[in-house]
């Protein structure tokens, strides 16, 4: 089971309707992809997170230049020294960002070709599932050109409940009043039975959350996920515990180095690592143990095509509940609502809502999915 080839994929396709969170325009989804291949014909398939406003150039030049020569020749059960190589070959310049992205990427090729190499998902190989079905929680409520508020995120927060979702988080970040006027709206509109949860990317500073977190407490505000810069680490304390609210981040955190500060000095009510980002499944596994030692519930961040969303299926049935309980409060998956030309067309539209608002965790080899490479040649930058 040798690495005779890595080939990385960038994929992009304009939207026909851009949409704009509290950094800025998304104009197109994009994707960088890793293939690695063995030298008994097996295909591992691997991605990396790409922000809105992220290049996914950047990641592929750090995995065709940094990585794919110290991977090439070695076997795909060696995920453990092939993680710790990678990382410590790119650790003067890439501790954090583009070179985790690409560490990330190749290490979740790696665990979907050793489930096809044995025969067995990753969650198998990863210990086994907690769950077989995952409760996921519609992102979306991203701002258009023109678009009348809060109107639109009320019809928006409709449809997917009558989609079967339970659970949502609104994209915030747009000004402290229009924030809190979108949220109750919303509320008033679905009712109590759905979670709410308001995302702001970063948005505010200390004083601005506050007041939020406390115009909403009758809201019922489920989580709030990065209200401050990531960087903001006392603010993220100051906030925590100010409301019934959790208090969420960790997108833009690297590493079981970095959610190790994170986690232990009690900065955060939630984690929320990206497969893509932090380092992929191996790293992530890692970061989740810590979590539970610390009993601090993880909830993965996931934005990307259906292989982001394939892996973090994977991931989630493995993460034990907390605490162990008779009705625990389960892990949820986030699932992007927004427009995408090609996350599910590139996997053949896997990972629909059963009739229980679940989604279901596929019991299939590796990952679990089929890569319409068409698609792939349809988007693919050249």
């Amino acid at each position: 089971m040798i690495i005779t080839d890595l080939k990385t994929h960038v994929l992009a396709a304009p939207l026909e309707q851009p949409f704009s969170f509290s950094q800025g325009w998304v104009h197109q989804r994009t994707a960088m992809l890793v293939e690695i291949h063995t030298d008994d014909g097996l295909v591992g398939w691997g991605e990396c997170i790409n922000h809105g406003l992220q290049p996914p150039q950047v990641a592929q030049a750090m995995v065709e230049h940094a990585l794919k020569p110290l991977v090439i020749g070695r076997s795909i059960f060696d995920r453990e020294v092939l993680w710790e190589t990678m990382y410590n070959h790119t650790r003067p310049y890439g501790q954090k960002g583009a070179a985790l992205f690409g560490i990330a990427a190749i290490d979740i090729a790696l665990w979907d070709l050793a489930g096809k190499a044995l025969g067995q998902p990753i969650h198998r190989l990863m210990g086994g599932a907690f769950r077989t079905a995952i409760r996921p929680y519609a992102t979306g409520f991203y701002r258009r050109e023109g678009g009348k508020y809060p109107e639109e995120v009320v019809e928006e927060a409709l449809r997917h409940q009558a989609n079967g979702y339970r659970a949502m988080k609104l994209k915030t970040g747009f000004g402290i009043e229009a924030d809190i006027r979108d949220m109750r709206a919303v509320r008033e509109a679905v009712g109590d039975d759905i979670a709410l949860m308001m995302d702001a990317n970063c948005a505010y500073s200390v004083p601005a959350a506050r007041r939020i977190l406390m115009e909403l407490e009758e809201t019922r505000v489920h989580l709030f996920e990065e209200p401050l810069s990531p960087e903001n680490r006392h603010g993220y304390r100051e906030l925590k515990g100010i409301s019934r609210t959790w208090i969420a981040a960790g997108e833009n955190e690297y590493t079981k180095i970095g959610y190790r500060d994170l986690i232990s000095e009690g900065v955060l009510d939630v984690i929320q690592p990206d497969l893509g980002a932090a380092g992929g499944l191996t790293e992530c596994q890692k970061i989740a143990a810590m979590a539970q030692a610390w009993h601090v519930p993880l909830i993965p961040h996931v934005w990307g095509t259906g292989i982001g969303l394939a892996a973090a299926v994977q991931f989630i049935a493995t993460l034990p509940p907390q605490p162990l309980s008779l009705t625990p409060d389960e892990p949820m998956l986030e699932y992007d609502q927004s427009a995408h030309p090609f996350r599910q067309e590139l996997i053949g539209g896997e990972f629909q809502l059963n009739a229980n608002g679940c989604v279901e965790v596929l019991d299939k080899p590796g990952l679990g999915i089929e890569i319409d490479r068409s698609i792939i040649d349809h988007y693919t930058i050249r």
